[in-house]
């Protein structure tokens, strides 16, 4: 996805051979160094393999490592094995990473004993431009891990109890708000929303999507508020109200082909949602349907 969004990144590849295109580009283009991103559930799958791979090739490369305690592509799930940043440390410490590096919203949260590789450094994320730069000077593979539980996750667990969830709320006041898109530019953050006034386009944060980062707030700006010990007002459920029965669609005739398309938010949704579909259109008669999976979330290698 991101190779759409004008960031200056190229290539694609299967899950598990992330920056393994780069051992065949390298020797043919005059770019020193490239970044690959790695989620933490693909390199415990097999990315191990691709991050073996560029060492024996001697190519120059940083794996950031993802670490964000859950197997967020499909679903939130938990890691099918013992993992940690630690253990991803002294793993590619091991395989021959050059330098190796961890990043993280709280870098001071790890214990005095935690059994880090020798020689990693640990760092805010604030400084997380800065270290790219340094790393992007490294001959042969580098590591840098960035340690940051999955926003979604965070919003999951808060419901249920299990994370802390800080008693504070950011809203912003839409009569100071001049639109400048300043808080989205500092925070990256997609619950920072448009909203159309009379006024030209201002910027709202939906707090339903929030997941209390508070990074907007390093945006220069006046028309931030903050508000301790408040929760948004929920709306009332209409409970029994009643509601007239949907009509069945119309049903297409089978007699001439077409084409539907099924959208979802990963690739789990497409195919569950595909698969009930032609179990339905079998069951009732009509023969079985063939059906194209097309899906572009494969892990983008990032030129710097």
């Amino acid at each position: 996805m991101v190779i759409w969004m004008d960031r200056n990144t190229s290539t694609f590849t299967h899950m598990g051979a992330e920056g393994v295109s780069w051992i065949g580009q390298s020797p043919f283009t005059d770019t020193e160094h490239v970044f690959t991103n790695l989620g933490d559930g693909t390199y415990f799958h097999s990315g191990i393999m691709a991050i073996r791979a560029s060492v024996a090739a001697k190519v120059n490369i940083t794996y950031k490592i993802l670490y964000n305690d859950t197997v967020a592509m499909t679903g939130g799930q938990t890691m099918d094995g013992p993992l940690d940043p630690a253990i991803i440390s002294r793993q590619v410490s091991a395989e021959g990473a050059k330098r190796v590096i961890v990043v993280s919203d709280e870098p001071d949260k790890y214990p005095l004993n935690t059994n880090f590789a020798s020689g990693v450094t640990f760092h805010h994320r604030d400084d997380l431009d800065g270290l790219q730069k340094e790393l992007r000077q490294v001959k042969g593979v580098s590591v840098l891990i960035y340690d940051q539980t999955c926003a979604a996750e965070k919003r999951r667990r808060r419901k249920r109890g299990l994370f802390p969830d800080p008693s504070k709320r950011v809203f912003i006041n839409e009569a100071v708000c001049e639109g400048c898109g300043d808080c989205g530019v500092q925070s990256n953050c997609v619950s920072i929303m448009p909203v159309e006034t009379d006024l030209g386009r201002k910027r709202a944060i939906n707090q339903s999507a929030c997941n209390k980062d508070f990074r907007c707030l390093d945006g220069f700006c006046p028309s931030f508020v903050t508000v301790l010990g408040a929760e948004p007002r929920k709306r009332q459920s209409l409970q029994d109200a009643p509601f007239e029965v949907l009509p069945l669609p119309a049903q297409a005739s089978c007699e001439n082909p077409y084409s539907i398309v099924v959208t979802g938010d990963d690739w789990c949704d497409s195919i569950n949602g595909r698969s009930y579909g032609k179990q339905r259109h079998y069951r009732s008669g009509h023969g079985w349907i063939s059906a194209k999976e097309r899906c572009g979330l494969f892990a983008p290698s990032v030129r710097r």
